[in-house]
């Protein structure tokens, strides 16, 4: 339960801050998500100590065990520590944007996307099951495109957003095919027990696609190259979003899942090559990059992306000690870069500017802050006693022992080397462009001055961690090293130390060019800064996106053309040939013969009248489709033959559904026919007229041919499962309304659902619509004069009661005898149409006084309630449960929860019906106060 509430208080939390009212002002918002967050890292707590003890808690819920989908979290070494950085970073950040957003009016929903962005990356690093990792997965694809385009207002959070969404959506399709080709070798989708079959893994066939599909979902998330320039982009949003983004979540999630299946599926050459390859790459485009911007985050958010290339260059080195090593930096990553983006947000707050060309000087103004900045950016650079010296010299040392490149070994060496001479010289331009070079020039705001006090408190906190790392590494993060890299390798650690000094070796040297090349280096700067603008032109990332992406819209828009012209008829066409050629090739290409085993069942002469009947009628309303009303009255009789079919059948249940939907359906189309053109277009050329017969020959004759196949052949049904359960396990001898409520209610609650989401789009296209009757210039209007004739007004007011009755008698019987809660709302919804064409829609309304949105939301609702009850009691989701109960007088009676989810199918049926109704009705209404009121 601890886990559950770790993953999902912020999820449920989420929708706190969005609601408060803004009169409590701008810091309750901000209370609730540290309240919020806090919470969560309290919950955390027990696990950590049971992973500390080596009992990792894990937590398991049955949902759908047929198709092996469960709710599964377990927070080993590995999870506890990125639990830790997503919580307690989240927290800092939280307060500090408690002040960075003080002039921003949407504090509410910021805060709430804060909240649901933390959850999903909680919900990434503590699944237990590879699905429902996938879907936290894109769910911080979304909940991080809502956060960079938080200001949606400017073109270019937009962009950013949309950028970002596009690249690591796509990376997540291809995490999706990786992942399921991952459990299908495994055989399993429990991550801790695939983790066990590294060997049988590495040995499949399938291991290579595999492994490139899991890898594009975790380069294009970790922005590694040539995925990374989303990320730049990603500067848009926020500054205590790109903090939390760069540091603990998001860009993490791609080496997160790296670390998580290292040890099923490193150990390989295409590993080795892959992952370190583009690691190496990444390192050094990044950091290269990184020099040249003029922008304080854009700086950051290059160097980001190079120090995220080292984290996977030293996962694909595929030895323990370069595993200790990633994990290392990415604590130390995350402290000094949480650090470094707060101090970027405070000198944009105080400044009005990020240009590095314009603020200048700023020691002499924030010395505080220019104090934090300076040493978390030379944690940054990997100077010592700071974090950053002690991971990036175990990488220099890891660099030394390729012996797989053979005689090319010593290539990534220098590459590290340079790499952090790189670093170096970005890291001094952070420092010396920013707080001296001499005088700020053309400040929007001047002059700078501190922040308040506790928006520098984070950044303290986390400069504090550079420095206590960096001198006491063994005391601070050897345990959570320990514990985190024990559980991502799955076997025994191997032996390193933590010291800060070990001599003068070659990482040292290493450690010393690069600081001292990279000082050199940021002193010739100027001509390194023509030398780049003369050789590499100006490519913006943004213009070659968009070209890309409007190409490939142009192209599906093409096809869509080519799909869907805009005709009905063609779509239909599409679909139908679609339709015949789906059954018609697998009968001609698999089925011998046509006619099955089985014996043919005699034809009787009532049966035969009966489908004769049906085949006249569908045919007369081909021949007579200009005859509206007649067209109607002959689909009824379709319909009709329909449900009598059901009854020949002993289907009485589908013969009263079958029913009630054709009376309401009938009875809806009469209404739309009020607002009909009197005058039909002219008639389709004959050629389309021929394509359009051989179409529904075609289609008639091969669902004929399939349904033929299908009842001469023996099939084994799983009808008798629910006969022999129908009264034992869910407590009705109506085994429709038993499968409908309990076997197969899920199915059910997703049909009022889609029913609703209908309604309510339906409702949507129509509400502030005036749609005059059909009427075409020189042509009468063929209607009666009188609108409400009072016979029928009287019949129908008379059958009402009736109908309500009958509507009751058959929602109480339903679990036991034909019935139930849909029969029943349409039933009602029956009586109430006839109630409103018969006295008129301004009479019905009036005496109508329900509101039919809050009566489809509650009968919803009500279904979810009753199938989320069960939980309360430890069974699955929509368990019914059911009883027999003694009353005086009326004796014995049966109680079933079923009824409940009864009651919310028939809520969600009268509420969806009414709406539609009243909409249709207010159209030529709404046209006639338009014109009283234009008069």
């Amino acid at each position: 339960m601890l886990l559950f509430l770790v993953v999902f208080l912020p999820l449920f939390g989420a929708l706190i801050p969005a609601l408060l009212p803004r009169s409590l002002g701008r810091t309750a918002p901000a209370l609730v998500a540290a309240a919020v967050t806090a919470s969560a890292l309290l919950a955390s707590g027990m696990p950590i100590l049971d992973a500390f003890a080596g009992n990792p808690m894990a937590l398991h819920v049955p949902w759908l065990p047929q198709a092996g989908f469960d709710l599964a979290l377990r927070m080993d070494g590995l999870g506890m520590l990125f639990v830790l950085l997503i919580l307690g970073i989240g927290l800092l950040v939280i307060l500090y944007g408690h002040y960075s957003l003080a002039g921003e009016k949407a504090i509410g929903r910021f805060y709430s996307l804060f909240l649901l962005f933390m959850g999903a990356m909680l919900g990434v690093v503590l699944s237990d099951h590879l699905l429902q990792l996938l879907v936290f997965w894109e769910l911080t694809s979304l909940s991080s495109f809502l956060l960079i385009g938080f200001n949606h207002q400017r073109q270019e959070a937009r962009d950013g957003a949309i950028m970002a969404l596009t690249v690591t959506g796509a990376g997540g399709l291809a995490l999706l095919a990786g992942l399921l080709l991952l459990g299908h070798i495994a055989g399993t989708f429990r991550i801790s027990e695939l983790l066990s079959a590294g060997d049988l893994i590495r040995a499949h066939p399938l291991y290579i696609p595999t492994l490139g599909l899991i890898l594009l979902g975790a380069c294009t998330k970790s922005a590694q190259f040539p995925f990374h320039f989303w990320l730049p982009r990603a500067m848009a949003a926020p500054t205590p979003v790109s903090a939390y983004l760069h540091s603990a979540t998001m860009v993490k999630a791609g080496v997160f899942l790296l670390a998580r299946l290292f040890p099923v599926l490193s150990g390989t050459d295409p590993w080795f090559f892959a992952v370190s390859g583009v690691g190496l790459l990444t390192l050094l485009y990044g950091a290269y990059h990184a020099l040249f911007q003029h922008d304080l985050k854009g700086l950051l958010a290059y160097s980001t992306i190079s120090h995220l290339g080292l984290i996977v260059l030293l996962f694909g080195m595929d030895t323990p000690l370069a595993a200790v090593a990633g994990i290392f930096h990415i604590i130390n990553h995350a402290t000094f870069k949480a650090s470094l983006f707060m101090a970027a947000g405070i000198i944009d707050h105080e400044t009005g500017t990020r240009d590095m060309r314009l603020i200048n000087g700023l020691w002499a103004y924030m010395p505080r802050t220019a104090a934090l900045a300076m040493v978390a950016a030379a944690a940054m650079a990997g100077v010592p006693l700071l974090n950053g010296f002690l991971s990036k010299e175990m990488f220099f040392a890891q660099t030394l022992h390729l012996s797989a490149l053979g005689p090319m070994r010593g290539l990534v060496p220098l590459a590290a080397t340079l790499a952090g001479i790189l670093a170096v010289a970005y890291s001094a331009r952070f420092i010396h462009d920013v707080f001296f070079n001499g005088q700020p020039r053309d400040l929007p705001c001047f002059p700078p001055h501190e922040p308040p006090r506790f928006m520098h408190l984070p950044v303290v906190i986390l400069v504090g961690q550079c420095l206590l790392v960096g001198i006491l590494p063994g005391l601070i993060v050897a345990p959570f090293l320990d514990l985190a890299v024990g559980d991502m390798l799955g076997a025994p650690l191997p032996e390193f130390d933590l010291a800060i000094w070990h001599g003068f070796n070659t990482p040292l040297a290493m450690s010393l060019v690069a600081l001292a090349g990279g000082l050199a280096l940021y002193g010739v700067r100027h001509r390194l800064y023509a030398f780049h603008d003369r050789r590499w032109p100006a490519l913006d990332a943004l213009v070659l996106f968009r070209a890309a992406f409007e190409r490939l819209t142009h192209a599906a828009s093409r096809v869509s053309r080519m799909a869907a012209s805009g005709s009905l008829q063609q779509a239909i066409a599409l679909l139908v040939l679609t339709a015949l050629l789906a059954v018609c090739w697998p009968l001609l290409t698999h089925v011998s013969s046509l006619t099955g085993p089985l014996p043919l069942t005699p034809i009787d002469g009532l049966t035969l009248l009966g489908a004769l009947l049906m085949m006249a009628a569908a045919l007369l309303a081909v021949f007579w489709h200009r005859r509206r009303l007649t067209v109607l009255i002959v689909l009824s009789v379709v319909g009709l033959m329909a449900a009598l079919t059901f009854v020949r059948f002993s289907a009485p249940d589908l013969a009263l559904t079958q029913l009630a939907v054709e009376v309401v359906t009938i009875l809806l189309l009469i209404l739309a026919l009020f607002f009909l053109p009197q005058q039909d277009r002219a008639e389709s050329r004959a050629a389309r007229r021929g394509r359009d017969l051989l179409l529904a020959v075609g289609m008639g004759t091969g669902a004929g041919a399939l349904t033929w196949s299908i009842l001469t052949r023996p099939a084994q049904s799983i009808a008798d499962y629910f006969l022999a359960n129908s009264l034992p396990g869910g407590g009705g001898a109506n085994v429709v309304n038993v499968i409908l409520v309990d076997f197969r209610g899920f199915d059910t609650l997703g049909e009022i659902t889609v029913l609703s989401v209908a309604a309510l789009g339906i409702y949507g296209l129509l509400d502030n619509l005036c749609l005059e009757a059909g009427t075409v210039e020189g042509i009468p209007r063929r209607w009666v004069d009188e609108r409400h004739i009072p016979a029928l007004s009287l019949v129908t007011r008379l059958l009402l009661p009736m109908a309500l009755l009958v509507s009751i008698h058959l929602f109480l019987r339903g679990h036991n005898a034909p019935g139930g809660g849909f029969i029943a709302g349409l039933v009602t919804a029956v009586a109430l149409i006839l109630q409103s064409m018969a006295s008129g829609s301004v009479w019905t309304r009036q005496r109508w006084r329900l509101r039919s949105h809050p009566l489809i939301a509650w009968g919803v609702l009500i279904a979810v309630a009753t199938g989320a009850g069960s939980w309360l009691f430890g069974h699955p989701f929509l368990t019914s449960a059911f009883g027999h109960v003694d009353l005086p007088l009326v004796g014995g009676i049966e109680l079933a929860t079923a009824m409940c989810f009864d009651l919310g199918v028939y809520l969600a049926v009268v509420g969806v019906v009414m709406l539609i109704l009243a909409t249709l009705g207010k159209l030529n209404q709404r046209c006639a106060e338009m014109r009283r009121g234009g008069d």
